[in-house]
């Protein structure tokens, strides 16, 4: 009988070695590769040809009804998941460590418990001690949720098929793995933890939960990178894939989908953590707008999009003489190559000579932007750093800026006024041909970044300042 080969696996990227090597070449990471056993024999059956089954083809015109929703009672968990779990559905939460992933899982779980569903929470890394200590801090110790402190996949899947409520022998609704890298399956010789492993165990729970129709959570951990750890296709196996994030100076944590096959992606939620757990904040704009001081130059409000919700968050920029040869740039919450471009089109366009200066850009409350929309609201900031001069008060910006200094428009402006409008806002500087009435806002048209230069009256600059139109 032929024995069966190891392979030599990076734990970071999955790539494989001939051999042990200290540093992996594919990723590059140091110490990440590891001896791991070969997969099972799939047996004799592979050797030959097997005749398949015949399928049934369909055409686009079948009309199926929506999935159904298990509601868990969190509003903006069940908002980010699409409207609630859907039966059969797997869903992976990532996050830092200490962000609350064990906290939000639990709270859910809780919840879907309490209003008479049947919720199964799994610990692998903690003993139900713990997990029934923080039940009793948010206040769910008589909240009917089952609870397990297990590793291995055969004995979880095991104990799941087995699983009564009220008497009687069916799957649960909703079944949460915390987490993920502690399960091993002893069809394998490898750690828990590594490569194999994880994917096996993920495939197995997967398997578990379109068979049954129960929903699957599993907890991931990420790795120093932001990218939960393991291989690449657990993710391709869920059908969610959740990050929860969040600054550990900050009270507030942000519920993230970066991909759902049953909802929108770039969906978020917005919770407080609080000593009883996670409260939900049903305005979040007002959260990050709470501590704001607008008579400070160098701060301007940004009125965002985050998947279907408006936000409002403030953008603070500082710009200060260097006392290095090379300016330093430091950001928090922004893309730095883009506040590279933004930085250049504001020298080459408008003669603001902000690229010779250290420049400092944050997004207040630790929150992350990724839309090109901001672009005028941080061109704004930087220029009232530089001018000394605060921005006007009640005012919200949003444009895309192009290389050639040009605002263009964005997509949902309506939307974005409207929460304005809400928070108390009467001024929007907004890029040309932006059109919206009935809202009670001064609607400020911008057609270059040129147009700024009314909010930095101190510097020189190449070419005078055009005041703005407005309607």
């Amino acid at each position: 009988m032929a024995k069966s080969a190891s392979s030599f696996v990076c734990q970071s990227c999955g790539a494989t070695a001939p051999k042990w090597s200290g540093k992996c070449e594919a990723c590059g990471g140091w110490n990440t590769i590891t001896e791991e056993g070969a997969a099972p024999p799939i047996g004799a059956s592979a050797t030959r040809r097997i005749k398949g089954r015949k399928f049934v083809l369909e055409d686009l015109k079948t009309e199926d009804a929506p999935p159904p929703r298990r509601i868990t009672g969190i509003g903006e968990f069940d908002r980010v998941c699409g409207g609630g779990l859907v039966p059969g559905s797997a869903i992976l939460v990532g996050g830092d460590p200490g962000i609350g992933k064990s906290t939000l899982i639990l709270q859910a779980l809780g919840e879907y418990a309490r209003k008479g569903g049947h919720a199964v929470y799994i610990s692998g890394e903690e003993a139900m001690a713990q997990v029934r200590m923080r039940g009793a801090r948010m206040d769910l110790s008589q909240v009917p949720l089952n609870l397990g402190a297990a590793t291995n996949v055969e004995d979880i899947l095991a104990t799941l098929e087995g699983a009564s409520f009220h008497g009687k022998n069916r799957p649960p609704g909703i079944v949460a793995i915390d987490s993920i890298q502690t399960l091993w399956t002893g069809a394998l010789d490898a750690a828990p933890g590594t490569i194999a492993q994880v994917r096996t165990a993920s495939f197995d729970l997967v398997r578990y939960a379109k068979s049954s129709g129960a929903a699957v959570i599993l907890v991931g951990h990420v790795t120093k990178d932001g990218q939960i750890a393991g291989p690449k296709a657990v993710e391709h196996l869920v059908d969610a894939v959740l990050y929860f994030e969040g600054e550990r100076g900050h009270h507030f944590r942000v519920l993230r989908a970066v991909k759902n096959r049953f909802g929108p992606t770039d969906e978020i939620g917005v919770f407080e953590m609080t000593g009883k757990g996670l409260a939900e904040v049903a305005n979040p704009s007002a959260l990050f707008l709470g501590d704001r001081d607008s008579s400070a130059p160098g701060t301007a409000v940004f009125a965002g999009l985050e998947g279907t919700r408006p936000l409002l968050c403030e953008i603070q920029a500082l710009v200060a003489a260097t006392s290095y040869g090379t300016p330093r740039r430091a950001v928090v919450g922004w893309d730095t190559g883009r506040l590279a471009m933004i930085l250049a089109v504001l020298d080459a366009r408008a003669g603001v000579g902000i690229s010779g200066s250290d420049v400092y850009l944050n997004i207040a409350g630790g929150l992350k932007i990724s839309e090109p929309a901001c672009d005028l609201a941080a061109a704004a900031a930087l220029v009232s750093s530089v001018g000394g001069a605060p921005l006007p008060k009640d005012t919200v910006f949003f444009g895309e800026i192009s290389l050639s200094g040009d605002i263009r428009p964005v997509p949902q402006a309506e939307g974005r006024l409207k929460e304005a409008a809400k928070l108390g806002f009467k001024q929007a500087f907004v890029p040309k041909g932006t059109k919206v009435d009935g809202l009670g806002l001064k609607l400020t048209e911008v057609t270059s970044v040129a147009d700024l230069l009314v909010f930095a009256p101190r510097p020189s600059r190449s070419q005078p300042a055009k005041v703005p139109s407005s309607n």
